[in-house]
């Protein structure tokens, strides 16, 4: 299965944003589980827009749908999904200044079902679309709330 984020209204590449005002360019990445400085496909902060595809695996338990992959992180609260906000050296060294959370709680049961039923026919993806700017037009931070994060089930095209 897969979960597919899909990222608008980034906030540009800095500098002067409040939350690091000397850093830039400022890139955007998925952060892989557990490891802060490794960070999926970096964007740049001033891309009109950004995706990634995540592999991850599904499985029902007796709470309901489990996600789990390379990028799924799992701590207390739930499992969830780290967007990382942070620069690159010279050496294409990733330093995280700040990060957003998309909760996979927060994906609506129908909607994680559909995804999961769509995987087990081979074609499964969840779909996250969501702006990267708060409003102060900063980099988007903290848990990611249900109304500006939607999540869709959909088949890959």
């Amino acid at each position: 299965m897969e979960i597919c984020i899909e990222a608008s209204d980034l906030p540009g590449s800095g500098p002067g944003f409040a939350c690091a005002p000397e850093a830039g360019p400022v890139y955007v990445g998925v952060q892989r589980k557990d490891r802060p400085g490794e960070v999926l496909e970096p964007h740049r902060g001033d891309a009109p827009s950004a995706v990634w595809t995540l592999e991850c695996v599904a499985r029902t338990t007796a709470d309901g749908v489990e996600l789990t992959g390379r990028y799924v992180q799992d701590r207390l609260g739930g499992r969830f999904v780290y967007l990382s906000w942070g620069t690159l050296d010279g050496h294409g060294v990733f330093s995280m200044f700040r990060r957003a959370k998309l909760m996979l709680a927060d994906v609506d049961a129908a909607v994680l079902d559909a995804a999961v039923l769509d995987a087990a026919a081979g074609s499964g993806r969840l779909v996250a679309r969501l702006g990267l700017s708060d409003a102060r037009g900063e980099p988007l931070c903290g848990r990611v709330r249900p109304g500006d994060v939607a999540w869709t089930a959909e088949t890959p095209g």
